[in-house]
């Protein structure tokens, strides 16, 4: 037998071994939701796309329910920038005029919302799963209202509202649509969900989409949600990823400055989520191929668990 053979059936083995070791854990899963906030500039690679769309098709195959919820930030800025628009930003939040907020729509709720729904039903192709691409305004799914945010002057240190515009904050949640196509009893769809979301006016708004995950994620009671980054998770003061905490312990994080920049928001929509009926929230490296495999089946996970106790 060739060496490559060997190789080969040695791998075989592995893999075996793999699928047997993950059963206790695909049983703690099996027809469980899961909500993953999928974004960030690795979302313009159709590659490492491609790969995440087939594990997102595995999960469902294994038994979960996945649910995506995406964001666009780096194409939104793309296409802005095509059209010699400037943005601003304040608190990380783009400050978004009329036609910005066309633009956000157009990019969110169609070209990234339609290929990560389209991938994933190219990858379920054999099988039968298919990606069903939406948005929060469709069946009333994410109803909204205007963000404000207020900022201290730092001459005077008099607090000033600050008008985002069309950047809006969740207050209801209707998931009947997206209970009703993960409780299918005949058809394997996997909800795309875009974060767009309208107002008790009609308006439509931008929604940051980890707050949206987090808002779903509540909604449906999901035992988990993964919060897929370009981190390998929290580190603590020594500098070492924290594999699990309680909510006092990351309140603690962000008070004390240990958890600082973008890292604040990712531990506020954990938290929020978990008091909302969450699990468990994980945040965790979405780059490294199949994070979210090794993160729910497997002993040790892949970031940083954050659960109420």
């Amino acid at each position: 037998m060739q060496e490559t053979e060997r190789q080969s059936e040695e791998r075989s083995w592995e893999t075996a071994k793999t699928l047997a070791e993950a059963l206790p854990y695909i049983q703690v899963y099996d027809r469980e939701t899961v909500v993953i906030k999928y974004g960030g500039h690795a979302m313009g690679e159709s590659a490492v796309a491609k790969q995440f769309a087939a594990d997102v098709v595995l999960l469902k195959l294994m038994g979960v329910n996945p649910v995506v919820v995406h964001g666009g930030g780096p194409q939104i800025s793309a296409m802005l920038d095509k059209a010699g628009v400037k943005s601003a930003f304040v608190d990380g939040l783009r400050v978004t005029d009329r036609d910005t907020m066309q633009v956000a729509e157009m990019v969110l709720s169609g070209a990234v919302n339609k290929e990560i729904a389209h991938w994933i039903t190219v990858a379920g192709k054999e099988a039968d799963v298919r990606g069903v691409g939406l948005s929060g305004k469709d069946a009333g799914l994410l109803t909204v209202e205007k963000t404000m945010r207020t900022k201290r002057d730092p001459d005077s240190m008099i607090e000033h509202e600050v008008d985002l515009g069309f950047v809006g904050e969740p207050t209801k949640v209707d998931p009947k649509l997206i209970k009703g196509l993960i409780a299918s009893e005949t058809e394997d769809w996997v909800p795309v969900i875009a974060p767009i979301g309208v107002a008790e006016d009609g308006m439509t708004y931008n929604v940051n989409a980890d707050t949206v995950a987090g808002a779903i994620a509540g909604s449906l009671g999901a035992k988990r949600m993964l919060l897929l980054t370009d981190v390998a998770g929290v580190k603590g003061a020594d500098g070492e990823i924290i594999r699990q905490m309680n909510l006092e312990e990351a309140q603690a994080l962000i008070d004390t400055g240990v958890a600082n920049g973008g890292m604040i928001p990712k531990l506020e929509t954990a938290m929020a989520a978990v008091r909302a009926g969450v699990e468990a929230v994980v945040i965790l490296d979405g780059r490294r191929p199949h994070a979210m495999l090794v993160e729910l089946f497997t002993e040790f996970g892949a970031g940083t668990l954050v659960k109420a106790q």
